[in-house]
């Protein structure tokens, strides 16, 4: 990795004051800005985007990389605000496939996101074959049938109510959707398309967040373009009980750590309402 200030710089320290690695130094204002610990760069390009006279030239960003902002083009705070409001989850979902141009903007919207010391670890796994969808949703039912079996009798009743209280109130909705699932009715995926899966290595430390910013990209983008959403729970649940086994089952290196289901709506809301504000 190499970084040069070349000479159209104007020595105006932004790329200073914005590094966070501190890789550049600048011993007082308006003198030389040096490379002083190239080491520390995490490549986030920061410098690059920041310096208004293409001063900074990094080995990781290319001229084919650089693209000029107009800021003009930003949506109003307004208008931010009510797709914000907005946004819901919309389990109504058509038989109607999402065009491929929906879904290539909604996992670059997940690509997007910030990740810790920008280390860039998210991936997705993008789902749409049918059968597929089917077996990730009865995977989720199995494992759920797992724990309605422990909790047939009485000594795994007492352990889940008293230490694991949360998963303990889920039961009736655990009893529900294999019961429906075995009449045909998908309470798990609820006749989604796509599903998108979000994962990082096991060993990212900060694996969930970074993921979790990613699926916020998603799901605001997938509202930008009409697309139903939802995040899927259930399937999370499922992989925590049975771990590294649906991961196994799709080939996947890593941990999901989140997932969104995907469909076009039978119909969208026509009110956002209002919600606990703390």
């Amino acid at each position: 990795m190499q970084i040069i200030i070349n000479q159209n710089c104007t020595r105006c320290s932004k790329c200073v004051k914005i590094c966070p690695g501190k890789v550049f130094y600048q011993e007082t204002p308006k003198s030389e800005v040096v490379v002083a610990m190239p080491k520390m760069c995490i490549a986030c390009g920061h410098c690059v985007a920041v310096c208004p006279e293409n001063a900074v030239q990094h080995s990781k960003f290319p001229e084919s990389k650089v693209h000029p902002l107009d800021y003009g083009l930003y949506p109003t705070p307004e208008q931010m605000l009510l797709l914000i409001r907005a946004r819901r989850s919309n389990r109504a979902m058509t038989d109607k496939e999402i065009p491929q141009d929906f879904l290539n903007q909604i996992t670059e919207a997940a690509y997007r996101a910030p990740t810790a010391s920008n280390m860039q670890q998210v991936r997705m796994l993008l789902i749409t074959d049918k059968d597929m969808l089917h077996k990730i949703s009865n995977f989720t039912i199995s494992s759920f049938d797992s724990v309605i079996k422990l909790v047939d009798n009485m000594l795994g009743r007492f352990i889940f109510k008293k230490f694991m209280p949360d998963t303990y109130k889920y039961l009736p909705a655990f009893r529900k959707m294999k019961a429906e699932f075995e009449k045909g009715n998908d309470f798990i995926l609820r006749g989604a398309t796509a599903l998108l899966l979000i994962y990082t290595p096991k060993s990212s430390r900060f694996g969930c967040e970074d993921a979790n910013l990613a699926y916020q990209n998603t799901s605001l983008m997938a509202e930008c373009l009409g697309v139903s959403q939802f995040y899927t729970g259930f399937v999370l649940t499922s992989t925590k009980m049975k771990k590294g086994k649906l991961e196994k089952i799709l080939g996947i290196e890593g941990k999901i750590q989140a997932g969104m289901a995907l469909g076009m709506p039978a119909f969208r809301y026509l009110k956002y309402v209002d919600r606990k504000m703390k």
